[in-house]
């Protein structure tokens, strides 16, 4: 029987996690991006074994995703429970590659985690990452970083603290600066109270191989407060932060960039921090990239670890192991039972969510490991009553648009997976497109899709998207009228090879073996706080909605 956590304990593409603890139950929440629905929710009685539960932003009234672009959206949500209500606050990111960010901030509450949620509150738009405090008094405060468009910036980081009114459901009183730093960016605040302390976590040095967790405390929730600024030997530059949590330095081990954590405490009075992290390739950028050059590439882009925590006799925490690095395994709490402990693990993955492998299309909803872009997948994109046992896709807009795209993927978990899907689909015209994608946003993907050729007539290709230049990596190849194809991709350590065939043993090799590390957060020119996916989409760019239908799509670990 194990007993220990083994990190990530969210793999792939799980960045930003906050968490609490109801009673023996605790639920994290972590971004999405510009995936739909809005803000992904894990459930768990022991920190070990993890299990998805119902997206709280999943009607078009609280979120409207159309027209943001790659990795904006949805940033760092904060999951807090105060007198039997959940309060999720987050920030919907409209503007991002610019001088003048659009940064809005919402809050929805439930008197239930399953939902519904409520429709969505405006807060104020000074910064993204947003974070509730419940005082002891009964008021609540909005903490978040605050974002300067000013050239150049007055401080290199900055958090503002206002008070929130439940009743209202508005921001009241005096905007006030509880940091600003000159040397050191902050940002994912979180406060809590403990022993008359208020302390203010915030994650610090942007979210790349830097990325760290520092802390701060004062005895007034509006300060001033101190920094904790013990050197623990990280610290080889003037302006390094003084990180309790930190992978800097160490490129040797397997939690990259780990930071922006948040805190919860057992019913047994210990103390646990999750955090984000990374699982680096050895694949790099090229010396003369335009942005990262020389850096590790990360496919599956941020995910979810965990760290136990101690408090030293002066007040402040550390972690449990010592030093700053994250731990690959950590203790289970004291209390949890060996009954629970001995769960069976997940297929995939060290940690025992439950996650889809095949789905045959046979219920009345999608899976809730599914997303799609920007927008849900209504009627007028998809059905699973059309035809039962399969999945109808209607084909709407081309795989660059922010607006009506028919698609829907599932996270790339590690960096050895197959997918395999099942597909009927006779297109009239060129214009019409239905197949298998591994993909990091719009400019960045392979497609292995159907289509139909004047010359060659209904055919079967490659195409590859990499930051905007596009190639085929295969010819038209002509493939059977009227009959089911089977499409496949196999990627080990990024080395990616396509099949297709007219059953699961029948497969044939197409296109090139490709080095996939480009679908990753540093090798896109836009995006850069996501990861790769894997799904199955359509298009239909002559405006008729054809169709294609799936009888089943299989995303597993090898």
């Amino acid at each position: 029987m194990k007993t220990t956590i083994q990190n990530p304990i969210l793999r792939g593409f799980h960045p930003d996690p906050s968490i609490i603890r109801v009673g023996e139950d605790y639920y994290i929440a972590t971004s999405t991006f510009e995936w739909w629905p809005g803000v992904r929710l894990h459930h768990s009685r022991d920190l070990k074994n993890w299990e998805q539960i119902e997206y709280p932003l999943s009607r078009l009234s609280q979120l409207d995703l159309r027209g943001v672009g790659a990795s904006q959206g949805i940033w760092a949500p904060c999951l807090t429970y105060d007198q039997g209500t959940f309060y999720l606050v987050y920030t919907v990111v409209r503007s991002f590659y610019c001088n003048m960010y659009d940064t809005e901030n919402y809050l929805v509450t439930s008197d239930n985690i399953h939902g519904p949620w409520s429709e969505s509150v405006a807060l104020n738009n000074f910064g993204f990452d947003p974070s509730l405090f419940h005082d002891e008094d009964g008021r609540k405060y909005m903490v978040s970083m605050v974002t300067d468009h000013r050239v150049p910036k007055k401080y290199a980081g900055r958090l503002v603290l206002q008070e929130y009114d439940p009743e209202k459901k508005a921001m009241t009183g005096p905007v006030k600066d509880i940091y600003r730093g000159e040397k050191i960016f902050l940002e994912g605040p979180h406060i809590y109270k403990r022993q008359g302390w208020y302390y203010l976590f915030a994650a610090d040095t942007g979210t790349g191989e830097g990325h760290g967790q520092s802390v701060l405390r004062s005895r007034d929730i509006w300060g001033p407060y101190e920094m904790f600024k013990e050197n623990q030997g990280e610290q080889r530059e003037e302006n390094e932060a003084f990180s309790i949590l930190t992978s800097r330095h160490h490129e040797d081990i397997l939690l990259q960039k780990s930071g922006h954590g948040d805190l919860v405490e057992t019913p047994g009075g210990e103390w646990y921090m999750v955090h984000l992290c990374g699982r680096a390739l050895a694949d790099r950028n090229p010396a003369d990239a335009g942005r990262f050059p020389n850096s590790r590439r990360y496919m599956m882009g941020r995910e979810t670890a965990i760290q136990k925590i101690l408090w030293r006799e002066d007040g402040w925490p550390m972690l449990e192991a010592g030093g700053t690095t994250p731990q690959n395994e950590v203790p289970v709490p004291k209390e949890v039972s060996e009954q629970v402990l001995c769960r069976k693990e997940a297929s995939c993955g060290k940690t025992a969510a439950s996650f889809l492998v095949r789905d045959e299309f046979e219920g009345k909803a999608l899976s809730l490991d599914y997303q799609s872009l920007r927008i849900p997948m209504d009627e007028h994109y998809l059905s699973l009553s059309a035809r039962p046992g399969w999945l109808r896709m209607y084909g709407r807009s081309g795989l660059s648009s922010r607006f009506s795209q028919t698609l829907i993927a599932r996270r790339m978990r590690e960096y050895c997976m197959e997918a395999s899907a099942c597909v009927e689909f006779e297109p009239e015209v060129f214009k019409q497109m239905a197949g298998l994608i591994f993909l990091y946003d719009c400019d960045n993907y392979l497609y292995l899709h159907i289509s139909r050729d004047e010359d060659v007539g209904k055919c079967i290709t490659l195409l590859k998207a990499e930051n905007k230049k596009y190639e085929y990596l295969t010819d038209y190849i002509p493939v059977r009228e009227k009959e089911a194809l089977y499409l496949k991709m196999e990627t080990r350590n990024a080395m990616t090879r396509f099949y297709y065939g007219y059953s699961e043993k029948d497969w044939q090799e197409i296109g090139p073996l490709i080095n996939a590390s480009f679908l990753s957060d540093e090798a896109c020119d836009e995006g850069w706080f996501t990861g790769a996916m894997i799904g199955i989409c359509c298009q239909d760019m002559t405006g008729f909605g054809r169709y294609a239908d799936f009888d089943w799509f299989e995303v597993k670990c090898v």
